[in-house]
């Protein structure tokens, strides 16, 4: 019986990679030449039944079109080298400091926050009459009333960077430390400090030409990420003309039906504008090598330390900052009764704005935790089932099952899940909660995949090989043994997924048909009006789910492992 539950398990474990594989990559592939079809006229249910250039000539005299494309382009990279320097600099200067474990610390709740909630709570900041200018007005402004400036929604896209950098350093922080370990970081900066290279230089040299290789795919899904975000796009970007993922929604949401023939040539240009930045980085790549190899052999051991500890420090505190901010803005508008300009504070502080907001927000709130919750077990179910085939096994992922992980962060979402409801459609697929959790699932996937493997594949072995002399077999172990130990770290990653799934936007617009309320859906379409109270509420609702996520994270396994010894033995 023991045998037969053993080998159950080894063959339920060893399908987990394959279902992986398989959700991971047939939506997108299905998505692209669902995407592809109509951009080429063929979409018969529509009346393309024969393939034309149609939809690229009408792309192609699109006012504003080449402004699209800039746009898009230039802050993608932007933003990513930024959000890339920091993470450097920082790790350079501060390392093993009280600040970096200030950080480590607040890592969790920054990741906690989602892309639009974070930008709404930036906009509601930095506007003409946000509370940045309410702090220095009118004493040191001159300002009685909010002055005329375009901030955001500013034409150079700067308020989008600003944005998508808050929120692209937390993440690639969170990359570098698990790779950090992978590649003796540790060794590799003591050992050049001792031979008198200053922290920031003993970095730069001796540990980042061997952590960047670790973190090349998250910087690429960063770029993805970037250059074709929709929902920060929308809150900050500006919108004569947008960014092109931003037309490309328009267009597919359009009532007149024959725009989606030109939506979709556009998301296809979309995925190039993706291609090319990551063309232009790896490009980039190629020359710092060029470059910066000659200088890791000069023998120079304190270049740029003052400077980089300044900036290092001073532009990651000045995100966190902001973000902080920015939270804060977004609590004191959704208490405020009556906040005119320039106040700094509002009078009186009241409930009534949630109160006035319950009705429609509860609704959402159960959407966005159910979703969150479904997407988010499937996720993690499956990693898990993909780590323990690694454990039995005895072999890590190679390179292309790395890659085929970051397959739906390195392709654009907007250009393939625009294909996926096609292809939806014409399979007589009804959108409803299955098709949105299993489009959540694609990207929270990833992620709980990032977070949770490190802390797997380093547990200890031989708890294993304890477990088999004493007569379990592998499902035992992992049930008695490998749960128990890893709890924590399971959780943490269950965390980070749910955050995840409450962010998503544009799958749940898409794949959902609007028959679906989150959270963030509403933050969004909220985000457009002129109700600032209303729109920090939903806002404060979707950051309040992840920060419950990981509130249990923290506390459930502390709580289940206060007799832990007891447990084990």
């Amino acid at each position: 019986m023991a045998a037969a539950d053993t080998s159950t398990f080894s063959r339920l474990v060893g399908l987990a990679p394959a279902l992986t594989v398989l959700l991971l990559v047939a939506p997108v592939v299905a998505g692209l030449a669902g995407a592809a079809a109509p951009a080429f006229g063929w979409l018969p249910v529509l009346g393309g039944e024969q393939l034309s250039l149609a939809p690229w000539v009408s792309l192609a005299n699109t006012p504003g079109l080449f402004e699209m494309l800039v746009l898009s382009f230039t802050t993608g990279l932007i933003s990513t080298a930024l959000a890339l320097t920091i993470v450097v600099l920082f790790l350079g200067a501060f390392a093993d400091s009280a600040a970096f474990v200030w950080l480590k610390r607040l890592l969790s709740p920054l990741l906690a926050v989602p892309h639009a909630a974070a930008a709404i709570g930036l906009a509601f900041l930095l506007a003409p009459s946000g509370l940045a200018m309410r702090l220095v007005s009118p004493a040191l402004s001159g300002h009685a009333t909010p002055p005329d400036y375009l901030f955001p929604g500013d034409p150079w896209g700067l308020a989008l960077v600003a944005g998508l950098v808050v929120k692209e350093v937390p993440f690639l922080l969170l990359m570098s430390l698990s790779a950090l370990p992978q590649c003796q970081a540790d060794d590799r900066r003591h050992l050049a400090l001792s031979l008198g290279y200053s922290p920031v230089t003993a970095f730069l040299k001796a540990v980042l030409p061997s952590l960047y290789p670790l973190i090349r795919l998250p910087v690429y899904a960063v770029i993805a990420f970037a250059s074709s975000n929709v929902d920060v796009a929308m809150i900050l970007g500006p919108s004569t003309p947008p960014t092109l993922a931003v037309s490309v929604v328009r267009w597919l949401g359009d009532p007149d039906l024959s725009m989606r023939f030109m939506a979709s040539a556009a998301a296809l240009s979309q995925l190039g504008i993706t291609l090319l930045a990551l063309a232009c980085w790896w490009c980039l790549e190629q020359a710092v090598r060029w470059c910066a190899t000659p200088r890791l052999t000069d023998g120079r051991r304190n270049s740029g330390q003052r400077l980089g500890s300044l900036l290092g420090g001073g532009l990651t505190w000045l995100s966190v900052t902001l973000l902080g901010a920015s939270l804060l803005g977004l609590t004191l508008w959704s208490l405020a009764a009556f906040w005119p300009f320039p106040s700094a504070w509002p009078t009186p502080l009241t409930l009534a704005n949630w109160g006035r907001a319950l009705p429609g927000l509860l609704p959402a709130a159960l959407d966005t935790l159910w979703l969150a919750l479904a997407a988010t077990a499937l996720a993690t179910i499956l990693v898990i089932g993909c780590l323990e085939s690694e454990a039995l096994n005895h072999r890590s992922m190679g390179a292309s099952a790395t890659l085929v992980l970051y397959l739906p962060l390195l392709v654009p979402p907007v250009a393939f899940l625009y294909g996926l409801v096609q292809l939806q459609a014409q399979l007589s697929v009804a959108p409803g909660f299955m098709v949105v959790v299993l489009g959540h699932c694609l990207f929270v996937l990833p992620y709980v995949f990032l977070s949770l493997a490190e802390s797997y594949r380093r547990l200890d072995p031989r708890w294993a090989q304890v477990a088999a002399g004493l007569g379990h077999g592998p499902a035992a172990a992992f049930v008695r043994v490998r749960l128990p130990l890893l709890l924590a770290p399971i959780a943490t990653a269950a965390a980070v997924g749910v955050a995840v799934s409450v962010g998503q936007y544009l799958p749940t617009l898409l794949l959902g048909a609007g028959r679906l309320t989150t959270l963030t859906t509403e933050a969004v379409s909220l985000a457009s009006g002129g109700d600032r109270r209303l729109t920090a509420v939903y806002a404060l609702a979707q950051l309040l789910l992840p920060a419950l996520g990981f509130a249990l994270a923290i506390g459930l396994p502390r709580v289940l492992h206060r007799h832990r010894r007891a447990l084990l033995t």
